[in-house]
């Protein structure tokens, strides 16, 4: 029956329920001690009076309020939302399986890394974003030449993938204003970052409230809090400046620059590094999202001093700009040029190689050239059945999962 899946072990109900009987089966001895006169029954007297009655219910009744508030504590998470009697056992399980959830770092950007959150949010509470500050474009764009602020598109997106999706205020943060001088192209939820760091004076101090309104399980950190900027030589000889111009260019990199060079790396996000179980890079632009985090001095000696497996998703389809005509050695040795030899232990890449069509300027990322000596390959089906240029949040946890359980 589905009453008896509230009795699955660890979910914290079976404890209260059995400590409220206790409670109410001293309530009834103590009940007993004021009726015993009515049937004339001999009940032993240790305390004068009704002494011995008064202690046991007040007690009893003690132990049963202290139940009541243990088992509404373990439901109260619930309250609101659409559960039946037959579910809330499966919830409280399941939330109970994420919370002691392995812990795993991702870093990165963009909607690639908001897509590998989605998928890993259901199975642990402990995970940390760590995202990049060099972001140009746009909305974050504009705010950051204009104000001063740490550019917000990418964390907006991170804080929504790892939010409560039974509310809909997910939906507001995405919500972009498609007209108003001033306005337009703008997205809710930058301008509510932007906001909560003039009211906290500090924007990792935004991010934290910020998360704690859209009830986010887990952390969000930028690499640095510095005003980082890239810049990128071209094979032609060409130095290009900023982020949104390096991809706008469409030519092809072949060394990426951070500056400051020294930047200081944020200290929880590296904190967040050393204590992981998992260390995940991307998916998300190889260039841009991913390589000026890793390039931060600081990040870069905490990946490499860390103990836990360095896994690099590489992404489904090239980008032109970037990544155009790699294939998936292409990506590591890139990434081994601009950081370190042993920044990687393991890549997960797809084989489900599909047609990308009209979707995408680029193409399906090959798998079929390229050898490494030093580091473990993972080839799976990836692909989201909706989006031939996209992971399935579901599939790409489920694989990054199992690389935990096999170490």
């Amino acid at each position: 029956m589905l009453i008896f899946r509230l009795l699955y072990p660890g979910i914290k109900i079976k404890r209260w329920l059995l400590l409220g009987s206790i409670g109410i089966g001293i309530c009834a001895i103590g009940a007993a001690y004021f009726i015993r006169k009515i049937f004339l029954i001999n009940f032993p007297n240790f305390l004068p009076w009704y002494t011995e009655g008064i202690l046991l219910l007040i007690i009893g009744i003690s132990i049963i309020l202290f139940a009541l508030k243990g088992l509404f504590n373990t439901l109260s998470p619930l309250l609101g939302k659409d559960v039946t009697i037959g579910t809330i056992g499966e919830t409280l399980y399941s939330r109970l399986s994420k919370e002691k959830g392995p812990k795993i770092v991702v870093i990165g950007g963009g909607t690639g890394l908001s897509v590998l959150l989605k998928g890993l949010k259901k199975h642990t509470n402990h995970l940390t974003a760590i995202i990049g500050v060099s972001d140009d474009g746009g909305s974050s764009g504009r705010l950051r030449r204009e104000l001063g602020v740490v550019p917000p598109g990418d964390f907006r997106n991170c804080i929504v993938a790892m939010a409560d999706e039974e509310s809909r205020l997910p939906e507001l943060f995405q919500y972009r204003f498609s007209e108003g001088t001033g306005l337009k192209d703008h997205s809710f939820g930058n301008l509510f970052l932007v906001a909560m760091t003039n009211l906290t004076g500090n924007f990792v101090q935004a991010l934290s409230e910020s998360s704690k309104v859209l009830a986010v399980q887990g952390q969000i950190a930028p690499a640095t809090t510095a005003n980082l900027k890239l810049s990128a030589r071209l094979v032609d000889g060409r130095v290009i400046d900023g982020e949104s111009n390096i991809t706008a260019e469409k030519g092809i990199v072949s060394q990426l620059y951070i500056h400051p060079e020294d930047a200081e790396a944020y200290q929880p996000a590296v904190d967040s590094i050393l204590e992981a179980d998992l260390i995940v890079f991307g998916p998300g632009s190889l260039y841009t999202s991913i390589l000026p985090n890793l390039m931060v001095p600081g990040i870069q000696k905490s990946i490499l001093n860390a103990k836990a497996m360095k896994v690099y998703v590489c992404n489904v389809a090239t980008e032109i700009g970037e990544t155009q005509g790699f294939n998936v050695f292409d990506h590591v040795n890139v990434l081994k040029a601009h950081t370190s030899d042993q920044i990687l232990d393991c890549v997960v890449a797809n084989n489900n190689i599909t047609e990308i069509g009209d979707q995408f300027a680029g193409e399906a990322v090959t798998i079929d050239l390229g050898s490494t000596e030093d580091i473990k390959v993972i080839y799976d089906d990836l692909i989201d059945s909706n989006h031939a240029i996209r992971h399935d949040p579901d599939k790409l946890a489920s694989s990054l999962l199992r690389i935990i359980n096999q170490n």
